[in-house]
Order: C-alpha cells, then sequence, then structure tokens
C-alpha cells in the first residue's frame, strides 16, 4: 500500500508543495513542530533513510539545502534543523525545521493545527525563495 507520502508525490492528496524535482519533493508538514516545518521526501519509497543508495542519500541532502536556504529567507529564524526520525509514515524523509530554540525541534511537544491559507501562503513564500 503506498504510503501518504507517496499519495502526495502523485497528487492523491494535497500537499503544500515547496519543491520538486525528478527525484524529491519539499512539502510542508501537515502537523508542524513550527511555522514552516518542511519534509524533504525521495519520489522513490524506500522505508529506511540508510536503505538508500549513497548517490540518492548524498542528493537528497543536496536537495534539502536548496529547500533549507529558501526556508530561511522566509521564516524567522536563526538556523533551520534538520531530523531524521523515520518512525512515524514508513517513507524516509528529512525534517527541515526551521529554530530559534533547542525545543523548536522537541518531536515531544504538541503539533501545530495550522489554517490551509496560512499553510498555502508560507508555501508559495518558500517555493518562490528557492526559485529566486
Amino acid at each position: 500500500m503506498p504510503s501518504i507520502f507517496t499519495k502526495i508525490i502523485n497528487r492523491e492528496i494535497p500537499g503544500h508543495i515547496v519543491a520538486e524535482d525528478d527525484r524529491f519533493i519539499a512539502f510542508l508538514d501537515v502537523m508542524p513542530l513550527v511555522e514552516g516545518h518542511t519534509l524533504i521526501v525521495p519520489k522513490k519509497e524506500v522505508d529506511y533513510i540508510f536503505d538508500l543508495d549513497e548517490t540518492t542519500l548524498a542528493e537528497m541532502m543536496i536537495f534539502a539545502k536548496k529547500v533549507a536556504v529558501g526556508l530561511k529567507k522566509v521564516v524567522s529564524c536563526k538556523r533551520i534543523g534538520v531530523a531524521v526520525i523515520g518512525l512515524e509514515v514508513p517513507h524516509t524523509h528529512v525534517h527541515l525545521v526551521p529554530m530559534n530554540t533547542m525545543g523548536d525541534i522537541n518531536f515531544t511537544k504538541p503539533k501545530l493545527k495550522l489554517d490551509s491559507d496560512l499553510m498555502k501562503g508560507i508555501a508559495e513564500r518558500v517555493k518562490a525563495a528557492i526559485e529566486a
């Protein structure tokens, strides 16, 4: 059965996509820790990040860097934190989390529920910053 991320990739369900190429996609997390929390996902469905071949893993991180640079231009923060948890969805993904404090990347804290229009606006601004 396809993962929820594959369903976003295939446009079977909506996602606030900020960047995409032939191998990877980046979209806002629907249950973010902070505004701008973004997921980097390979289009090929592989459960565990270290099961990716070395080239794909390296290229995914280069793609993540491009997204992080654009994200930092849009969301006021000191850093973009990077986390790989891998237990929530059985499809490799990297979290990019705008951070001002260490607590901003604490995955045990309650998640935000952001309005769809706010998410759409953030996604549009991040996408524009990446493409600029």
